[in-house]
């Protein structure tokens, strides 16, 4: 083996590995709703979420990247520490499918379907396909699914490289000490261990010794304990990960540690005792890629099956090793470890623009009863409440930017801008419940007193916005069009109702029955309680864009306004509803 082959190594080994990467990536990106409908049915029994693990790592080619998502999942309360123990352990087990993909490059024999089934056969027509969809798609799902062909087809590409580059390597002395020299357990261990917290993929470890296995020079003695240190290396991302997260997210990376060191050391006990036992030739015999995959597979299910009855001894021990703090934990709204799965991380994004909404919406009531009876406690309340959405609107807003700012699908895309517009019009709509507050602190205050006509006109509009306000959330929070659709009509009302009052207020003020402060004041009210209705119309339009997978907000309100019966036959009906006393 010359430099040249050494290059050639390093040069299949990066290829090797930033084509498990890219494909990695994008499908994790196009598993995204699958994901998301997978783990929302979790329950606590342990089978299901072990195959849950099991489906969900196959499909993204990463035990790690499918435990650093678990540990998300558990840190903004998706699911709890005993769900998590049951897909981590799946998540285990479902690494090996890339093992037994790889092994392909070990098929031998002159039948045309065998030879068809090596990489080196199949992967150019993988290739081709994969660039013409990435380059001719129409939509994001298209691009994914080349690029995922693209990576994969790139990563066998390079375990081609890599074993044509060690095909000589059985030739060279040092190699061979080396490899004798990993026969030691614990060396074997420690190696493995170490090289998969570097490269942080146990699947692309186990596929770099698939590849130098092609020399023949690598061994049962020497494979094992390296895979059953590759084990315990692959927990080095879940702890990461775990860094900054509450301590039951830390349980679950504590658990992925626990689970995999005690497996590794136990089989690793076994298998030393086990070679003063059985013919020692057999482990000295050369593995290839296949058996590789075997022995891979094997180990994983030995471990499930050594520890899964112990389960909720190692709940315990994790538990004591990760104790309750003394001080209250700081809750954790958003994970940017769900920014993996966007269609995860959009769900979570909805449960706390839910809470954001309800929040939203009792201000604007609270301000509304502050008019007959303010208090400075009432008034306190209210504006805790329009902090606490400027914390949502800044929590969310930077997050939903960095979820935009990574590749995402079409829907999420569109999902994301949508929320982006929805919570400044949750926001805003605290914000003049602030103003309707101070409003009614200002007459408090100064002593002002509408009149009885000006009373009963305001009754009217206060009862129309909280109408208004009732039917935008009914329609955000339980996706409601039937309700959506009485936004606009009603919000159309509350624009004559603020016209006509402030013209009878007018008239009142010509005729010296009403005082020019009374009017200022009026006049703060009914622009605060208009703008409140615009943004409900803003959110019951993007309930009505979702709907129809639209962004265009403005062209769907007049679409609707003006070619519509239903539009006229319900604002006719609030017009009705909510006509002003006879002047």
């Amino acid at each position: 083996m010359d430099i040249f082959d050494a290059l050639t190594l390093v040069g299949g080994l990066s290829l090797f590995l930033f084509g498990m990467n890219v494909m990695g990536q994008a499908l994790e990106r196009r598993a995204g709703n699958s994901l998301k409908l997978i783990l929302g049915k979790l329950t606590d029994n342990k089978f299901i979420g072990f195959l849950t693990g099991f489906f969900v790592t196959a499909a993204i080619q990463s035990s790690s990247a499918a435990t650093v998502m678990v540990v998300g999942f558990v840190n903004s309360g998706i699911m709890t520490l005993r769900q998590s123990m049951s897909l981590i352990m799946g998540a285990n087990v479902g690494t090996t499918i890339t093992a037994w993909i790889l092994s392909l490059s070990g098929i031998s024999g002159g039948n045309f379907f065998l030879q068809m089934l090596k990489p080196s056969s199949f992967t150019p027509i993988l290739a081709l396909i994969g660039v013409v969809m990435l380059l001719r798609g129409k939509n994001s799902k298209t691009k994914d699914s080349g690029t995922i062909l693209l990576g994969f087809a790139t990563l066998m590409f390079g375990l081609e490289t890599m074993s044509a580059a060690v095909s000589s390597i059985k030739d060279v002395p040092a190699f061979s000490n080396l490899i004798v020299k990993f026969q030691n357990p614990f060396l074997g261990l420690l190696v493995g261990a170490v090289l998969t917290a570097l490269i942080q993929s146990s699947s692309a470890t186990v596929g770099i010794l698939q590849s130098f296995s092609l020399s023949g020079m690598v061994t049962y003695a020497a494979a094992i304990p390296m895979i059953m240190g590759m084990n315990i290396g692959a927990c080095v991302p879940t702890l990461i990960s775990s860094i900054g997260t509450n301590k039951n997210a830390k349980r679950a990376a504590m658990y992925h540690l626990v689970f995999n060191v005690l497996g590794a050391l136990f089989w690793l006990l076994v298998f030393i005792a086990g070679q003063n036992i059985i013919d020692r030739t057999i482990l000295l015999k050369a593995v290839n890629p296949f058996r590789i995959a075997v022995v891979h597979s094997s180990f994983k299910i030995m471990c499930v099956l050594l520890l899964a009855p112990v389960n909720k001894y190692l709940e315990r021990l994790v538990c004591r090793l990760v104790p309750d703090s003394s001080s209250p934990e700081q809750k954790v709204e958003l994970d940017e470890r769900l920014l993996k799965a966007p269609a995860l991380a959009l769900e979570r994004c909805r449960v706390l623009m839910d809470d954001m909404a309800k929040v939203s919406m009792e201000s604007i009531s609270m301000s509304l009863s502050s008019l007959g009876g303010y208090t400075d406690d009432l008034a306190r309340e209210i504006q805790e409440k329009e902090d606490l959405t400027d914390h949502y609107e800044d929590v969310m807003g930077t997050y939903l930017v960095k979820l935009s700012a990574t590749k995402i699908g079409n829907d999420e895309s569109i999902m994301a801008a949508e929320y982006l517009k929805l919570i400044s019009d949750f926001e805003r709509i605290s914000d003049h419940s602030v103003d309707v507050m101070k409003s009614s602190r200002e007459m408090k205050d100064k002593g002002i007193d509408f009149t009885d006509e000006a009373d009963s006109e305001l009754a009217v509009m206060v009862s129309a916005i909280k109408e208004i306000t009732h039917l935008a959330y009914t329609a955000f929070v339980k996706r409601d069009l039937n309700s959506a659709f009485k936004v606009e009509p009603l919000e159309q009302v509350v624009d004559y109702l603020k016209e006509e009052i402030r013209t009878r207020h007018i008239r009142r003020l010509q005729k010296g029955n009403c005082s020019i402060e009374a009017g200022f004041v009026l006049n703060d009210l009914l622009s605060s309680m208009q703008r409140v209705s615009d943004h409900c119309s803003n959110i019951a339009g993007c309930v009505i864009d979702a709907d129809m997978n639209n962004l265009n907000l403005h062209q769907t309100l007049k679409d609707y306004k003006h070619n519509s019966q239903k539009f006229n036959k319900v604002f006719e009906a609030f017009k009705n509803q909510y006509a002003l006393p006879s002047d």
